[in-house]
Parts: structure tokens; C-alpha cells; sequence
């Protein structure tokens, strides 16, 4: 499976666990109905945020500036967490790479205002990163 496609289906698989409370069994069988690909990579993004998820949600709150994490968009969580989960803990995947898939991720599942939004988080946490 391509890294862009497994984010996808991670993303997929965050929403349907945050939102609609779904085991993670079901919500990998949901994503990878009809497909043949080698899900490795995508099981370990899951996995990995869900792991890391309180410390992943402590660091988004701190860029949120007006938001809480509760009450922005379902979609939009997951896309963060999965793109925090990335730049916090997978020191290989370019912080450019993870910023860049975020945004299309956004823009495939939700609309330009979650593009612009998740950008400018991810942007915040990239450049007090940069300074630190």
C-alpha cells in the first residue's frame, strides 16, 4: 500500500473510531474492503496514534489559538492527530512531507477552510519547533 493511500485509510480509520466509537477491527475491515494491498504501514499509523494520543493531544491544543480540540470537526481531528502523531514520533517522513499530506488530506475529506486551518496548526508546531 502507497504511504499516501495508508494515510487515507488511517484517517478513515481515527474518524470512525473517534466519531462513531468503532472497535479498530471493524474500522480496518471497513477501509480495506475490497482491497488486496499490504496493510502494514497503515496498521502502524493507526496503531500508533491511537498509542500516542494523550501526549498528540496535549501538543495540538497548544496550537489551536481559539479552538478547543472537542469542537473542531471530526475529520479535521484526525487528519491532526495523524499528522502530530507523524512530525512527534516518525523522524524519517520530512516535516514538509507531513504538512503537505495533511493539507490534501483535508482537502480530500472535508473543504478549503480545513485545509487552510490544518495548515496554519501545523504550520504554528513546524515553526516553534524550528526555534526551540
Amino acid at each position: 500500500m502507497k504511504r499516501r493511500t495508508a494515510r487515507e485509510k488511517a484517517v478513515q480509520c481515527l474518524f470512525q473510531i473517534d466519531m462513531a466509537e468503532t472497535n479498530l477491527g471493524d474500522a480496518y475491515a471497513f477501509v480495506l474492503e475490497n482491497t488486496a494491498e499490504d496493510p502494514t504501514y497503515l496498521r502502524h499509523l493507526v496503531e500508533a496514534t491511537l498509542s500516542n494520543q494523550d501526549a498528540i493531544d496535549e501538543e495540538i491544543k497548544k496550537y489551536l489559538r481559539g479552538w478547543q480540540l472537542d469542537r473542531i470537526a471530526n475529520v479535521d481531528r484526525a487528519v491532526l492527530r495523524l499528522a502530530f502523531y507523524e512530525l512527534m514520533f516518525e523522524t524519517e517522513t520530512p516535516p514538509r512531507v507531513v504538512l503537505n499530506e495533511a493539507i490534501e488530506l483535508a482537502k480530500t475529506f472535508s473543504d478549503e477552510q480545513s485545509s487552510k486551518f490544518i495548515n496554519g496548526v501545523l504550520s504554528a508546531y513546524l515553526q516553534s519547533r524550528q526555534f526551540a
